[in-house]
């Protein structure tokens, strides 16, 4: 059987989509906003119990459940699973922003706040909205995914900085060694300050002590980045902020005033 194309699906069932997309929204924001200061943790769904890398999340999740922060995974089996299961266990805040594929992805049992998402974008606007640091454990495309948004998203000012923190050396000292020699020294195609952003370790401990500096203020990792004034540096509700809106019909046209932050 044909897979439809867009144009195949009614105006009005369009139409309902979007109630749905927003609906997702809400329900999201509605259930989070109450969150204390929030970390998530992404990494493989394959990584099995054994691995250390699940317990060192396992470890990374009671830690910072421990301080009072709440833990936020997408919800599934692997690091995901590892990262809950630590908070639950050390009785904190335990949050699954749960997606439904194709191939079914089981819930793991150790969230105490379950979200379920048919929109990946609205779950990864979860992701950053509420979170004060990601911290990345080994992973496949969708553990890049998150990783490489979280950059843009920083390197571009469209949201304030916070700690990117890759825990396992072995796993990404290639990738990180890959992005200086290509991106920045062959091509420059990022700039020169963009890997500080980037905090890679082998240690539990550090994560958490990277965390906790940049949420008590001692963190220095923002230092190179412009700071952005003003209506384009206000933040949206989507956590964002709000940039500069250029809708001039002709290069000579006005700028249209600015409006409050939505």
């Amino acid at each position: 059987m044909a897979a439809h194309k867009p144009n195949d699906v009614p105006l009005h069932a369009e139409a309902w989509r979007v109630l749905k997309i927003m609906s997702e929204f809400v329900e999201g924001f509605e259930t989070l906003d109450s969150l204390p200061h929030a970390v998530s943790i992404f990494g493989s769904a394959r990584t099995p119990p054994h691995e250390p890398s699940y317990k060192a999340a396992v470890e990374v999740g009671a830690k910072l459940a421990q301080r009072n922060y709440a833990v936020i995974t997408g919800g599934g089996p692997g690091i995901m699973e590892a990262g809950n299961k630590g908070a639950c266990d050390a009785g904190g805040v335990s949050v699954g922003l749960n997606i439904a594929l194709p191939h079914e992805q089981e819930p793991n049992p150790y969230q105490t706040v379950k979200l379920d998402f048919n929109y990946f974008f609205c779950r990864k606007v979860m992701f950053v909205k509420y979170a004060r640091a990601f911290i990345i454990f080994p992973g496949g495309f969708g553990t890049m995914d998150e990783f490489f948004e979280s950059l843009t998203l920083i390197q571009t000012l469209k949201i304030d900085p916070f700690p990117v923190i890759c825990y396992d050396s072995s796993y990404w000292g290639g990738l990180i060694d890959w992005v200086r020699d290509t991106l920045l020294n062959k091509y420059a195609t990022i700039g020169e300050h963009d890997l500080d952003l980037v905090r890679v370790t082998d240690d539990v401990d550090e994560c958490i002590e990277v965390v906790e500096d940049f949420i008590a203020g001692r963190s220095h990792m923002a230092e190179s980045i412009p700071t952005v004034s003003g209506a384009a540096g206000r933040l949206t509700g989507e956590g964002t902020r709000e940039g500069i809106r250029v809708r001039r019909s002709s290069p000579n046209a006005p700028l249209p005033p600015d409006e409050p932050g939505i």
